[in-house]
């Protein structure tokens, strides 16, 4: 009993490791863009996002039943070995999160738990203990759908903010009054964060309980939705710079116009799917509406190049985490108990490694976006040199030129006024 005891102890606690690691490693979905366009400063920012991630944390729970109830079955899994599983699937989510941050790559905090945890489940149970159907319906099809959906309704709002703001073409960074727009929309990602993935951590801890019989339901109880809240604001207060650089100018050259549309197209898809219990990804959904904002601003660019990278992080995270996931459970397999305490060492070693090689090149809220870089960043629109007639333009020439025809005198009329 104390044994097992101990084991909850570890995954719990590395549960809400992982949790902090989600909280920093997400911080630039809502706060990048605003950063980025002047509309909020650095430290404010993060604050925001940390407070706002707490109270998303208790509006909802949907997504933490999606996880304790859904997409592993329990029943399937002897209770001696089920902690010592969701151990190693942490491991590799953690793994995975902390390497990302390293590299400023935008992945998936969310899928980097799903593969850890199929990982360790296909190695520690067999395929019968996860439920696919689960796994693609609120899982994969989410990851394929939402982030281009939240793209697509990025470039369309942005396409109609300039449209009807387009008098504001050229004046230096125009549209001055979507900063506080931004200070709006970036809240309410903030906050719709909290209700998406600080309940992913939730589920895993609920899951955890129930399997050793110290927990009948799969709603959390109040002090896991306390403590998981908590720690992802604590994360998201840290800020995870390197990341929010990548966002807030890796992308796209962000403009506010343009990032009031991609925050506002990111909190309606988020929220959208936490009310019906899909466990998204804020990261994909997040960046495919600043792509979608950078095409819908004339002449902006996209930089495919930083997106390629992206994408591929995307591909890679479940089957990376859930390889790693799986090489953890597999020690728990061969060793048992020793196993859990070798994977506890190389967890803490991982950790520390990344965090030290991180100390080397530091990115901080002092130069993860350049001083003056909004001021200096120029017209809000590019505007061409010898831009073509508007519709409006065109109908005056028009009426112009039928007044001048109506009054100008024909030859034989002049001639007849010089011959008198």
């Amino acid at each position: 009993m104390e044994t097992a005891a101990l084991i909850v102890v570890l995954v719990i606690g590395l549960a809400l490791f992982f949790d902090f690691t989600n909280g920093f490693h997400d911080t630039a979905n809502a706060m990048a863009t605003p950063i980025a366009t002047g509309a909020l400063k650095p430290k404010v920012a993060v604050i925001l996002a940390a407070v706002l991630n707490l109270v998303g944390a208790f509006l909802s729970t949907e997504v933490a039943k999606t996880i304790s109830g859904g997409m592993i079955q329990e029943d399937e899994i002897s209770s001696s070995i089920f902690p010592a599983i969701i151990f190693a699937g942490l491991i590799g989510a953690v793994t995975w999160n902390m390497l990302t941050w390293l590299l400023g790559l935008p992945s998936s905090s969310s899928h980097a738990l799903f593969g850890g945890l199929i990982g360790a489940t296909l190695v520690g149970a067999g395929a019968a203990a996860i439920n696919l159907g689960v796994v693609m319906s609120k899982v994969v099809l989410p990851a394929l759908i939402a982030p281009l959906t939240a793209g697509l309704i990025a470039f369309a709002a942005t396409k109609l903010a300039y449209a009807v703001t387009r008098r504001y073409d050229g004046k230096p960074d125009g549209r001055d009054g979507f900063r506080w727009g931004q200070i709006f929309t970036s809240s309410l990602v903030a906050l719709a964060h909290g209700t998406n993935d600080a309940q992913k951590t939730m589920g895993v801890i609920t899951l955890v309980l129930i399997t050793v019989g110290w927990q009948s339901q799969s709603d959390p109880q109040l002090w896991v939705i306390l403590a998981c809240g908590f720690t992802i604001a604590l994360g998201t207060y840290m800020g995870g710079w390197r990341i929010i650089r990548t966002m807030g100018k890796g992308l796209t050259d962000v403009k506010p116009a343009q990032g009031f549309s991609a925050e506002a197209s990111t909190a309606s898809t988020i929220l959208a799917s936490s009310a019906l219990g899909f466990a998204l990804s804020t990261t994909q959904v997040a960046s495919g509406s600043v792509i979608g904002s950078g095409l819908g601003r004339r002449g902006s660019k996209v930089r495919w190049r930083t997106v390629g990278r992206i994408m591929v992080g995307w591909l890679l995270t479940l089957p990376a985490s859930g390889a790693v996931g799986a090489l953890a459970a597999l020690l728990v397999v061969w060793f048992g108990g020793w196993g859990i305490a070798i994977d506890a060492v190389l967890a803490v070693a991982i950790i520390l490694a990344l965090y030290l090689r991180s100390r080397r090149d530091q990115v901080d809220a002092s130069n993860a976006m350049g001083v003056g870089e909004v001021a200096e960043s120029g017209l809000a629109v590019k505007v061409k040199k010898n831009p073509p007639p508007t519709r409006r333009q065109r109908a005056e020439k028009r009426a112009a030129r039928k007044r001048a025809a109506a009054t100008q005198k024909t030859p034989d009329v002049k001639k007849a006024e010089d011959e008198r």
